[in-house]
């Protein structure tokens, strides 16, 4: 009876340790489809990045140094994304002073994101319902100012975890932890500010756009406007409405990792975080700089030239308004 028992446990050993090297190679498999996605688009907002220093209109205009700003936030979110996913994927410790800096790019760039919008679409609503005064307001040191203001109100809600996990436990930086922004979170109040504050940005950015979206469409049905530019201005001010509901969906990856937690079988509960890291983090920020990129006449041509690796007998010309 006894050797029948060695023999049972035996083989259960066996069949755990089985089951464990197959988890691991899944996750390994997952891990490594998520990075060459992560990748991949990475490429591609560095080739959109390229074409926009390739021209001076590029780095002198507004919109498009606002869009330039955008596509190294996304991309700076590409590459943090994978990062965090690959060390919950595997359980793995990093010293928390590491952590906390790339604690505060993650959240920074993430609240970044819809305050870009906002002023990308205050930005169009000027040149069209102000034309007038569009070179004089919307300038180059006037866009520098607003990137730096949307980064001061971007990093502060990380930035106060930060210190205050600094005042309350200094020696702990040193030591190795599970990087999660909870791990900055001591209380209720640091929640309360988190969540005012994102609830604040996307309220105020979400009554800038749906401003900017009329005041334009008025402006189009105006005698005295140029109707194919208002046009052009009013369907990007949409794409900004649209890109502003990828960001609100990116705040939902919590909520459906959450969620997760009630699935039962170990399998579907790892396979379906993969499908939310990718659809609600990584998506939205491969999605939006391709498709504002690509509607615009003056980026487009250039763009695909340069993902053609320059094959084209021509280099298409540029004019941008």
């Amino acid at each position: 009876m006894g050797s029948i028992n060695q023999s049972s446990l035996g083989t259960i050993l066996a069949f755990e340790q089985i089951i464990e090297v197959l988890v691991n190679k899944e996750r390994l498999i997952q891990t490594v489809v998520t990075m060459l996605v992560s990748l991949i688009f990475i490429c591609i907002n560095s080739i959109m990045f390229h074409t926009l220093l390739s021209k001076p209109v590029f780095r002198e205009l507004p919109r498009y140094i606002l869009f330039a700003h955008m596509l190294c936030n996304d991309t700076v979110q590409l590459v943090l994304s994978p990062v965090f996913f690959m060390l919950f994927q595997f359980w793995q410790k990093i010293p928390k002073f590491i952590c906390s800096f790339l604690i505060f790019l993650a959240a920074t760039t993430a609240n970044i994101s819809p305050l870009n919008l906002g002023v990308m679409s205050l930005e169009r609503y000027v040149a069209i319902c102000f034309p007038l005064h569009h070179s004089e307001m919307a300038t180059q040191r006037m866009t520098g100012i607003s990137i730096a203001i949307i980064w001061f109100l971007g990093c502060i809600s990380v930035v106060i975890d930060i210190l205050y996990a600094l005042i309350v436990d200094p020696l702990s930086f040193k030591d190795p932890m599970y990087c999660t922004r909870e791990m900055f979170t001591f209380s209720q109040w640091q929640r309360d500010v988190f969540q005012g504050l994102a609830g604040f940005f996307f309220v105020a950015v979400t009554v800038i756009i749906i401003f900017t979206y009329v005041s334009v469409i008025l402006a189009a049905r105006s005698a005295s406007a140029d109707k194919e530019s208002a046009k052009k201005a009013w369907r990007t001010v949409l794409l900004h409405f649209g890109q502003l509901v990828l960001c609100l969906n990116s705040l939902m990856y919590g909520t459906f990792e959450r969620a997760l937690i009630m699935v039962n079988s170990r399998s579907l509960f790892i396979n379906l975080r993969v499908v939310n890291f990718l659809v609600v983090l990584i998506l939205p920020r491969c999605l939006s700089p391709l498709i504002y990129g690509l509607r615009d006449d003056a980026v487009r041509p250039l763009f695909l030239y340069y993902v053609r690796c320059g094959t084209q007998k021509v280099k298409p010309s540029v004019t941008a308004h």
